[in-house]
């Protein structure tokens, strides 16, 4: 996969089955691999990150989001990924996915921290709002993996079945793809596949 300089003007995706309910899983949908080898980041710039923290009710519109912040929620997106596709796979956990999860949870101060400075000694302060707000989105976004991981819902999670999509989804009975555009797409490869396949008589 690359990542794409300009943003890609093909239609946006619906969100997948489930990303509507846990916003954690639509963080993971936000890297897309699109056909033809191009791939549209959702979050590729600090003002796209933060209209997307503002349509998910997680900042305001005049965050002024820095792209050290942005950097944050990409990383927090690429462990979320991690932990989904261990669970999908059936297969441990990477630790330091975890650990991110687990550093995310435990962001959000319950009061003003202690600071010591030089001339005037301790004092107590905030941390700046910018901050303050991003930490906020990424401790509700890693609660919200969490609870989808050890919820009754983690049974249904799964990955799209058509290549080369790489979100993942709730599967509600027996469908697999995230959208109808991945759905038609693998049911024609499948086609194609039928038609060229030599006769074995």
């Amino acid at each position: 996969m690359r990542h794409m300089k300009e943003p890609l003007t093909a239609e946006p995706l619906p969100p997948a089955p489930g990303a509507e309910q846990y916003p954690a899983l639509d963080l993971a949908n936000s890297a897309i691999a699109m056909p033809g080898g191009q791939f549209l980041d959702l979050l590729g710039t600090p003002a796209a990150t933060n209209q997307w923290l503002v349509d998910h009710d997680l900042a305001p519109a005049d965050t002024g989001m820095q792209e050290m912040c942005a950097a944050q929620l990409r990383s927090l997106r690429e462990q979320i990924r991690a932990l989904l596709a261990s669970r999908v796979a059936a297969l441990p956990a990477l630790p330091a996915a975890l650990a991110a999860i687990n550093d995310a949870l435990t962001r959000v101060p319950t009061a003003a921290l202690l600071h010591w400075d030089e001339k005037n000694g301790p004092y107590r302060a905030a941390p700046h709002p910018t901050t303050q707000i991003v930490d906020h989105a990424l401790a509700t976004l890693a609660a919200d993996a969490a609870d989808l991981l050890t919820g009754p819902d983690a049974e249904r999670l799964t990955a799209c079945g058509s290549t080369p999509c790489n979100r993942y989804l709730l599967r509600a009975g027996r469908r697999h793809w995230c959208s109808t555009r991945c759905g038609d797409r693998a049911r024609a490869a499948r086609a194609y596949a039928r038609r060229t396949q030599p006769d074995t008589d």
